[in-house]
């Protein structure tokens, strides 16, 4: 009877729902639930349905209320799997949009196109998701899976929508020119077009889209790489972007009021020889701007913050095995998260196969490591999220030997 009553006892005050098992992330088949080994952090898979599922990028916001929305698809080709490392000769078909409930797990398609969609705008304010296919642009309402045409680009035009502002009013995007489209065909790689099309200096045009009536606006022009373009998350009428190509030959972060006409703004200038300032996101209170910072690059590494009032920017330091691909800051902008980073990155790090949460400490960014991704392939970015609730960092990974999604609770429970 007492075995019985300490069983109940322990049931009741969630001891089964803790007891993940201990063990090593990756390199094998890994439960719903676990405790990282090296950590003591829990981790649990969020996106428990078969084939590839994939978050947005760093600097996409995935969340409407408390569910998460991300890309789902089917695998087909052959795959050699080695824990640690990944050989990528697959394809991947049937890419539509899906979101997960953070409290249930419940998963719910929400597109059903019988092309592939792969969009990463959501709006939460009017629970829309947005997106293209081919040349027409479409915003599914969430909720009641209603879909809408906002636009059809005329035929021959090359544009394509990157992101909403923040009460869903207008969609930003880009008209690029056929001669950038020849470079990406004819060299498909990164390490193959990046230069090649920065050096071409091709026109570049941002437009938006008004969502309500369709009707688009061109807002600037210039004979550049324009790219990575995000709105406030409050201010509706303010858009960043970047002129991209090797962070250290471009003065990268700019902003732009897509209403009023007036020039762009240039939000970080460099100060010395090989100075790299890019992967720029928006802190959530919308008054400042982030981004890694390398003074120089792959020397001294750093997090850069810059106040939209004033342009004035502060500096926070880190180390080497520290630096990462993407960084983020929490909703609030009381902590940080990023991704880490292979030997082969940036930093050259020996020891920067991790996910960091990050606390700010003077001129300085103390780290605690989150994740051990020793055996995840940095192939694929695994772009962390803070949860809305802050309690969780959420990213991508493959250490299981295929793409899925994945959180990890900032607190270790006792």
């Amino acid at each position: 009877m007492k075995k019985y009553l300490l069983f109940i006892t322990l049931l009741l005050s969630g001891f089964y729902v803790y007891a993940q098992p201990t063990m090593e992330t990756g390199g094998q088949k890994m439960p719903n639930e676990w405790i990282d080994r090296d950590t003591g952090h829990e981790i649990i898979k969020l996106t428990r349905r078969g084939g590839v599922n994939m978050s947005f990028y760093f600097n996409n916001n995935p969340f409407i209320g408390n569910k998460m929305v991300f890309c789902g698809g089917t695998r087909e080709g052959n795959t050699k799997d080695i824990p640690g490392k990944e050989i990528y000769n697959i394809d991947v078909k049937d890419f539509q949009m899906y979101w997960v409930d953070l409290n249930t797990l419940k998963i719910e398609q929400l597109t059903h196109e019988s092309k592939q969609v792969h969009s990463e705008i959501a709006c939460a304010r009017t629970r829309e998701i947005f997106y293209q296919l081919k040349d027409s642009v479409f915003a599914l309402n969430a909720n009641t899976k209603k879909r809408r045409t906002i636009y059809v680009f005329p035929k021959g035009v090359m544009g394509s929508i990157g992101t909403v502002n923040v009460d869903g009013t207008l969609l930003a995007g880009v008209f690029s020119n056929p001669r950038e489209h020849k470079i990406f065909e004819k060299y498909p790689l990164k390490s193959q077009f990046f230069d090649r099309v920065f050096e071409a200096k091709l026109p570049r045009t941002l437009f938006t889209i008004d969502t309500k009536t369709g009707r688009l606006k061109k807002i600037f022009t210039e004979a550049a790489w324009l790219n990575h373009l995000q709105f406030s998350p409050t201010d509706p009428h303010l858009l960043m972007f970047c002129h991209e190509g090797p962070w250290h030959k471009v003065d990268r972060i700019w902003t732009i009021n897509v209403t009023n006409g007036k020039k762009p703004k240039l939000r970080h200038t460099r100060t010395m020889k090989m100075e790299i300032a890019g992967h720029e996101w928006f802190g959530s209170k919308g008054d400042a701007i982030y981004y890694d910072l390398q003074k120089p690059r792959g020397e001294k590494f750093l997090i850069g913050k810059t106040d939209l009032k004033t342009n004035t920017e502060k500096d926070y330091e880190l180390t080497r095995n520290e630096w990462s691909v993407h960084y983020t800051t929490s909703w609030g902008e009381g902590i940080m998260a990023g991704d880490g980073g292979d030997s082969t990155s940036v930093a050259k790090a020996p020891d920067g196969k991790w996910i960091y949460l990050f606390h700010f400490d003077g001129k300085h960014l103390k780290a605690t490591k989150l994740v051990n991704m020793k055996n995840h392939h940095y192939h694929l970015e695994p772009n962390v999220h803070f949860s809305p609730d802050n309690k969780w960092v959420i990213f991508r990974a493959n250490f299981e030997g295929h793409e899925d999604i994945y959180a990890v609770r900032i607190a270790i429970r006792k």
